[in-house]
């Protein structure tokens, strides 16, 4: 028994520094994130979503969306009713909008929400480093916080630094829960976006309530209904050439 005892003194702090080495630096984070959700991970995600707009005047507006995700890299989003043909699609990194069931404009876009919320369990590490990097992360920094009350990692900012690009990932599930960055629609202010409400679902989580705040305000709110995992989705939900013909919701 002293022999067993003794060993796992000797082994248990070789495999506690071995753990705390592979999360060195953002890299080190992105493929334990992998790591941990790859084998279960579910490929496909359906929900219907409440969307909350807020006015610097205090009014509100509240739409309805429907979105579908086939992973990795792939998000339709049906702005309302499906049948009026209003969404977007965002397909590995660029993103096309439609209106009336007709393309109204497409551009480069990495959704960073998307590919670190979701793509990164499901796709080889290598590619999601790229990805992240590109958008300016430094991946190089890497600190430990507190996040509503957890332990977290947040990658590319300092302690007390809020204005530099950075994501924040809770410690223990390893799961996407924060990032800063400036707003697309006005790069001069900054966006905090937060994964909250996390729910165990079959293959992996999900979390039902997205919030973005600029400042001290919440100006957007996420909430999720009705979610789906591995769900048949017809490859042609994502083409935009079918957008207006293919309905995920109506199978």
């Amino acid at each position: 028994m002293r022999r067993v005892l003794l060993c796992f003194a000797i082994v248990l702090p070789t495999l506690t520094l071995a753990n705390a080495q592979q999360i060195a630096n953002g890299e080190g984070l992105l493929r334990a994130m992998h790591d941990r959700y790859q084998a279960t991970w579910y490929s496909t995600l359906t929900f219907t979503q409440k969307t909350t707009t807020y006015k610097p005047d205090g009014a509100s507006k509240v739409d309805m969306w429907h979105e579908a995700a086939l992973l990795p890299g792939k998000l339709r989003i049906d702005f309302g009713e499906p049948s009026d043909g209003n969404g977007a699609l965002f397909v590995d990194g660029t993103v096309t909008l439609f209106r009336g069931g007709k393309v109204s404009g497409s551009r480069v876009n990495v959704n960073i929400l998307l590919v670190l919320g979701f793509d990164v369990y499901r796709q080889p590490p290598e590619t999601t480093i790229n990805v992240v990097k590109g958008e300016g992360y430094d991946l190089t920094k890497l600190r430990e916080d507190v996040w509503e009350g957890r332990p977290a990692y947040v990658v590319g900012a300092d302690k007390g630094d809020l204005t530099s690009k950075q994501f924040w990932v809770e410690k223990d599930t390893l799961l996407f829960v924060r990032v800063i960055e400036p707003s697309q629609n006005d790069p001069k202010t900054l966006d905090d976006i937060r994964f909250l409400d996390y729910r165990k679902l079959e293959g992996g989580w999900v979390a039902a309530r997205v919030e973005v705040m600029v400042g001290d305000k919440i100006v957007f709110t996420e909430e999720y209904s009705d979610i789906q995992t591995n769900v048949t989705l017809d490859p042609a939900t994502f083409d935009p050439g079918q957008f207006s013909r293919t309905h995920w919701e109506k199978p």
